[in-house]
């Protein structure tokens, strides 16, 4: 009665291995999950209150679920049909393709992440580097905006901190979720791009698929209400100026929009201005002619050096945060009041009807973005050098130059941040960031700008040249 019973190896394995998956899949899961979306759900419910824009069901749905209800979306049906009719595959090919799409498109958000650990992180880093101001709000147009209203946020694009930026001062109002490029798909930047609310974007892409995918994601996140930011330029402008808009997620946005639906969708203004932009240099390096190109061998180290070279001068007690970084939030523009004071149904226009009317939207959103980038001091400076490239300046007649730029900038009802409402601190301010960073000479109280350095001078200069004209 008590001989031991041999049983096989393999079977001893089985059995070890079924244990293990049933601990894991009744106490490790279960524990995971509710450690990962218990503090999310504390802090939807302590932000039910406090936020203007209340967090979207849409946004709280399991991303397994989203993911499915692309899958059975009949237009990326039809879409899958039409890509196995042409490519000679089977269906449930063309439909794994739609899923690993779908995958590598729809979010996972973590309200934990976003306000607990994402705006921290961002709010150190921002105003760890910048004197971070909100410059002019049009408070009583956003105080119109319905809370049950669809609000997209429509920036310019200088500097990959726009992200950064934007999602910190607005996060009394929303979360935010952006359009991500390529850049961002490395693991583990990934996945918490991913828990920030954000989706990921092939910029230019031409699989037909794939833009059925993505147009389908961003129509049902529009048509549920989830908050947005877009950057129009597709891409962060390379000299300064603001660029073409390119108007696909915008048309995407408009295709989840419905005029008799039951949320409108409200496009807010916001522009964004520095003092510096981390990634000037690289940026006008894309566009010199005959400029070698950077590798990402390259790239990482000049990286390096920029931050071993300022926690040097950290250590020294001689580092500087980079000036200012301003954001202004103007008018917002209302598509219901938008399309009908035009007679406009998005929804019932195609082909070059709807293209042109999105051209129109697209222009007149840039236009009003555009007014209300912030004239920040070192832009200004950088205007005044620019227009005097061969000419030294005293310090009064800097003074006497830049009065007269503010004089043609209030007529054009641009924003001027003038800090601390003093503009002998706003020009002193803007005229050290250019000494301190090579850009101009000072000989015995006279100033002029340094031949090579004019392409830099100019990039900042264009960031408000567009208020010039």
């Amino acid at each position: 009665m008590s001989d031991g019973v041999a049983i096989p190896a393999w079977l001893l394995v089985l059995m070890a291995s079924l244990a293990v998956w049933a601990l894991y899949e009744h106490v490790v899961a279960p524990a995971l999950r509710f450690l990962v979306m218990h503090p999310a759900n504390q802090v939807i419910d302590e932000l039910g209150e406090r936020l203007r824009i209340g967090i979207r069901p849409f946004q709280r749905t399991k991303r397994q679920a989203l993911i499915h209800s692309l899958l059975a979306d009949r237009r990326v049906q039809a879409a899958a049909e039409k890509y196995a009719r042409e490519n000679k595959v089977t269906l449930p090919a063309a439909l794994r393709r739609v899923e690993r799409y779908a995958r590598e498109i729809v979010p996972a958000f973590n309200a934990y992440l976003y306000f607990r650990i994402g705006y921290w992180i961002g709010r150190w880093i921002a105003r760890s580097l910048y004197r971070v101001r909100i410059g002019y709000v049009d408070s009583e147009g956003i105080a119109k905006v319905g809370s049950d209203a669809t609000v997209v946020f429509v920036m310019n694009h200088r500097s990959n901190m726009d992200y950064v930026l934007a999602a910190y001062l607005a996060a009394d109002q929303a979360a935010l979720s952006y359009a991500v490029g390529e850049w961002a798909r490395i693991w583990p930047l990934s996945a918490l791009v991913r828990a920030m609310g954000a989706y990921f974007v092939r910029r230019d892409s031409k699989d037909e698929l794939y833009r059925r995918v993505l147009e389908r994601y961003i129509a049902m996140a529009t048509e549920a209400g989830v908050p947005q930011a877009v950057f129009p330029e597709g891409g962060l402008t390379r000299d300064g100026l603001i660029r073409e808009p390119k108007l696909g997620v915008i048309d995407y946005m408009m295709r989840g929009f419905r005029i008799e639906g039951e949320r409108d969708l409200v496009f807010v203004p916001l522009g964004i201005n520095y003092d510096r932009v981390l990634e000037d240099r690289s940026l006008l390096r894309s566009i010199v002619p005959g400029a070698p190109a950077v590798g990402r061998s390259r790239a990482l180290w000049s990286t390096l050096s920029f931050v071993a070279r300022n926690l040097r001068l950290m250590l020294k007690s001689e580092w500087h945060r980079f000036g200012y970084a301003c954001v202004n939030f103007g008018s917002p523009v209302s598509m219901r009041a938008y399309c009908g004071s035009r007679g406009l149904d998005f929804q019932r226009l195609s082909g070059e009807e709807r293209r042109r009317a999105t051209a129109a939207l697209g222009e007149h959103l840039m236009r009003s973005v555009g007014q209300v980038v912030p004239v920040v001091p070192v832009p200004l400076m950088a205007t005044v050098f620019v227009r005097n490239p061969e000419r030294s300046l005293s310090a009064l007649e800097l003074k006497a130059e830049v009065e007269q730029l503010i004089e043609r900038l209030d007529r054009s009802a641009a924003h001027v941040y003038v800090p601390r409402r003093d503009l002998d601190y706003a020009l002193d301010v803007g005229l050290r960031m250019l000494l301190m960073r090579h850009l101009v000479e000072e000989n015995e109280g006279i100033y002029v700008a340094r031949d090579r350095e004019l392409l830099l001078l100019r990039y900042y200069a264009n960031s408000i040249a567009h208020l010039l004209e």
